[in-house]
């Protein structure tokens, strides 16, 4: 079959400066800026009918839907991203702080509102539990150590080789790499509202707080240092920005086409071929794909020395997500307590965590995190009323067996509007006007997600910086890997930052073209 492929892909100087990105989230749009930065003739393919991947949107009934993440905690990173292609972000895109962050609402009526004012959020930890003030202050220079060392170190440098993780293990050992989240979090601070507040981040990037490492902490410094941020148009907006950058690089985005396969010459990556059959020639391939998806079906027809379909299947990814998106008509006026982000804990942290991630049981009770764009863009509704969305955590479909999501998934979401009316926003069903819902099944299905999982492999520290797929591929020379399954990890700063690690890897193009003049563009609009 190489021999045969070798042939129909024509090898030689004709196809030696191209470059394929295989699937256009916001990793696979990254490493494309940057290879078009390095003199690469770039084409992006999706399968889907906009780009961003799971920071696309869905527009239904007047309402944009962003369909996953929704904030920006390290504005930096897309700042640099654009400064190494001669562009300048904040023409581009406008960025909105969020004053406050988010809002905790407890059980038992304790609220924490977290922001990045240090007099404010002393204020709020005195509030609730004035004894853990001073274990609180130690909590943030614990976590700006790990920010230092976990991001802007480790984060941002290759780490396929063995060695470049032993020889940073003592540091690990100092900074106590081996407790969990949530536990360094109980040993800073004894109240249980704060043990949360301080320890649910490993959530957003598909961690279990209970035993991912406590370098994630970290985010408490993002947050404190940075801010967050939202995209005024959404992550969508985001995308677009991305694809204008690569097009004037004189790069291509190709929606509504799937990638089958990669291809292999003579032992290394040399284009892909489509479903249909169509082939497309490259010297580089990056795999914006799921790394167990990349592995598993795009590399099928050839030996893989690490990443078999066992020892993925013996991995443990991330939990699945149920996320409910809704319109409501007449409201923006209604609910004035509640702001762009909620999160409604339910009953039980410790237990709900393990029946997502160790028991693979879908429990009675939940938590969610409740997203209302439209008091910060009314872009996202039609005029007076509001676009939600409501997510919560659930096991993945390799772990949770039992529930059929295709007869399940109304019974479910019956449940969330319970929660949401008694805990959030009275009412609500006499409002509601769209509405669309995304299972396992549906991030299986439409991100070819291994099991569902909203996050690829779990961050645990043995599924960490080397011992992750790497942004170089162990498997096949000329192929690359972008996004949450790869090193750094999830979340957007992780997968902005992953093409900045593998843009370290990948040579300049051969007879690397002089950068052509962006250009221009509307200043974003405000």
């Amino acid at each position: 079959m190489e021999h045969a492929q070798s042939q129909n892909m024509q090898s030689g100087h004709a196809h030696s400066g191209k470059a394929i990105v295989i699937g256009a989230g916001l990793g696979g749009l990254a490493a494309a800026m940057r290879l078009g930065a390095k003199g690469w003739q770039v084409t992006v393919i999706d399968r889907l009918d906009r780009p961003g991947g799971r920071g696309s949107s869905v527009s239904q009934g007047g309402h944009r839907f962003d369909l996953g993440p929704t904030i920006v905690t390290v504005p930096q990173g897309l700042r640099d991203l654009w400064a190494a292609c001669g562009r300048d972000f904040d023409r581009d895109v406008n960025l909105v702080p969020m004053d406050p962050f988010y809002e905790i609402r407890f059980p038992d009526g304790q609220t924490f509102t977290a922001r990045q004012d240090d007099a404010a959020m002393q204020a709020e930890v005195a509030r609730v539990s004035p004894r853990d003030v001073k274990g609180y202050n130690r909590f943030l220079k614990d976590s700006e150590a790990r920010y230092r060392f976990g991001y802007e170190d480790l984060g941002k440098r290759p780490m396929d080789k063995l060695w470049e993780t032993i020889k940073v293990l003592p540091r690990f050992a100092a900074l106590r790499a081996d407790r969990s989240v949530y536990g360094h979090a109980a040993a800073r601070v004894r109240d249980e509202h704060l043990r949360f507040a301080l320890s649910f981040h490993p959530l957003f990037i598909g961690g279990d707080p209970f035993n991912v490492t406590s370098m994630y902490i970290l985010v408490s410094h993002l947050e404190k240092a940075f801010g967050v941020h939202y995209a005024m148009g959404g992550v969508q907006a985001i995308a677009e920005a991305m694809v204008r950058v690569i097009e004037d690089q004189g790069g291509e985005v190709r929606l509504g086409v799937e990638v089958d396969e990669l291809l292999l010459s003579q032992g290394r990556a040399a284009g892909v071929r489509l479903v249909g059959g169509a082939e497309l020639p490259a010297a580089v391939v990056v795999s914006n794909a799921d790394a167990g998806h990349t592995y598993d079906r795009l590399m099928r027809n050839h030996p893989r020395k690490r990443w078999t379909s066992a020892k993925l299947a013996r991995s443990r990814w991330s939990m699945g997500l149920y996320v409910w998106y809704f319109g409501t008509k007449g409201t923006r006026r209604k609910w004035a307590d509640v702001g762009h982000h909620s999160i409604v804990v339910g009953p039980r942290y410790r237990d709900h965590i393990r029946d997502i991630f160790l028991r693979g049981k879908l429990a009675d009770d939940m938590s969610l995190y409740v997203h209302r764009p439209s008091v910060t863009d009314p872009s996202c509704a039609p005029d007076g009323d509001d676009t939600f969305y409501a997510l919560s955590p659930v096991p993945h479909l390799g772990i949770d067996k039992a529930t059929d999501w295709q007869t399940h998934s109304e019974t479910y979401r019956a449940k969330m509007l319970k929660v949401l009316e008694e805990r959030l926003l009275p009412g609500l069903s006499d409002h509601i006007t769209e509405s669309l819902v995304f299972t396992p099944e549906t991030f299986r299905d439409r991100y070819l997600s291994p099991f569902g999982s909203g996050f690829s492999i779990e961050p645990r520290i043995l599924q960490s910086a080397w011992f992750r797929p790497h942004n170089k591929s162990e498997e096949v020379p000329g192929l690359y890997l972008a996004g949450a399954g790869t090193h750094p990890g999830a979340g957007v700063p992780g997968v902005i930052g992953s093409a900045e690690v593998l843009a370290q890897q990948v040579p300049d193009a051969p007879h690397r073209p002089r950068a052509a003049a962006p250009r221009p563009l509307p200043l974003a609009a405000e």
